[in-house]
């Protein structure tokens, strides 16, 4: 009878890599075999680059000129709105107000009530600017080249009111850098996947672009203003359509961020966007739900398969999976310019059933209102 047992133990393991094969091979592959369509002309339109800031004097100082010294000829204007800041923001604001003109300062002196995060300030700004094509990008990000706004607007081809990016954090040493950057890497090889599949449901505010009248047709973050997160993601989830969305893997299109120096910080950071994942779509969430589950499960019954079943049918199961993540991380982690991290990989991905388990508590956890 316990034999029994143990050889469901192997069908369940065979069930969940047939799951993550299909997420790889349906979904994932995609990306990995990505190649932008080559475009006759350009485009060049007017953009409004939106960025928030509180207390960012800092990043201001080290970030905001990436973005002010881009190389682009057609009209552009930054839009800083300057939330409620206690430090030098205000005065560095000023300061670089006087070198480039195309930077307009918005000063807010009051909270908004009953609008947690960072959507008050975000509306402002946008609502505030004088273009159709709306880019944004956090205090905390430079573009990792001056040809960052070309790239990312010229993306809107016919049809397309909204871009995904990539924001990307900075390589540093260490073993934290380097889980942070595979799970931006994982993040991202999923929203970028499934909108080139056409099922479209999050971007990252670090690296993102819509249209005005886009955001005004949806009424803004009027739907979900009183979640403190999901200015980004639950917007795009919300707005996004498969034939309205794009992505933009260039690397001279990325936003660089410095990443969190500490365990806590970042656990911190991962618990603030984890806590939107529930308000998304229901297909999205069946679907993500379905990948995180059946990536939590393997490995355990990996272990107790290769105890108590079949050594040989168990690895043999499990190098036939990791040969399709191997060729697809391969492929991914190049246009993504995170090669440095495939021959890792297989320990990355061990990783991620921790991961699981330290992020699980995030779905019922109120998030905090604060958007810093």
């Amino acid at each position: 009878m316990l034999q029994d047992w143990w050889v469901l133990a192997f069908i369940g393991l065979a069930a969940v890599a047939l799951v993550q094969l299909f997420f790889y091979l349906w979904y994932f592959l995609r990306l990995a075999t990505y190649k932008p369509r080559e475009r006759e002309m350009t485009r060049e339109n007017a953009v409004s680059v939106v960025i928030c800031a509180r207390d960012e004097a800092a990043n201001i100082a080290r970030n905001l000129p990436g973005v002010l010294v881009q190389t682009y000829r057609s009209s552009t204007e930054v839009i800083v709105v300057n939330d409620n800041s206690q430090d030098e923001t205000k005065y560095l604001l000023e300061g670089l107000h006087k070198q480039f003109r195309q930077l307009h300062i918005i000063e807010l002196k009051q909270e908004a009530k009953l609008i947690p995060g960072k959507k008050f300030p975000l509306s402002v700004g946008i609502k505030s600017a004088r273009h159709e094509v709306i880019l944004l990008t956090d205090a905390d990000c430079v573009p990792a080249s001056e040809h960052w706004i070309q790239k990312m607007q010229d993306a809107y081809a016919e049809g397309i009111e909204i871009v995904l990016g990539y924001g990307a954090y900075r390589k540093e040493k260490g073993i934290l850098n380097a889980l942070i950057r595979f799970d931006t890497f994982h993040t991202a090889l999923q929203y970028f996947s499934f909108a080139l599949a056409g099922l479209p449901y999050m971007g990252v505010g670090r690296n993102l672009s819509y249209k005005r009248d886009l955001f005004f047709r949806k009424k803004g973050f009027s739907s979900h203003n009183h979640i403190p997160g999901g200015d980004d993601d639950l917007f795009v989830n919300m707005a996004a359509e498969a034939d309205n969305t794009a992505i933009v893997i260039d690397p001279d299109a990325f936003t660089i961020s410095e990443p969190a120096n500490s365990w806590d910080a970042w656990i911190r950071q991962k618990y603030r966007h984890h806590s939107t994942g529930k308000y998304y779509k229901p297909l999205h969430r069946f679907l993500l739900g379905a990948y995180t589950l059946s990536h939590f499960l393997f490995y355990p019954l990996l272990i107790l398969s290769i105890l108590f079943v079949d050594w040989r049918l168990a690895l043999a199961v499990y190098f036939f999976r990791a040969s399709a993540q191997a060729y697809i991380f391969q492929k991914t982690m190049h246009k993504l310019r995170e090669q440095s991290l495939w021959p890792w990989f297989w320990l990355l991905d061990i990783w991620m059933f921790f991961f699981y388990l330290i992020f699980m508590p995030s779905l019922w956890r109120r998030p905090k209102a604060s958007w810093k």
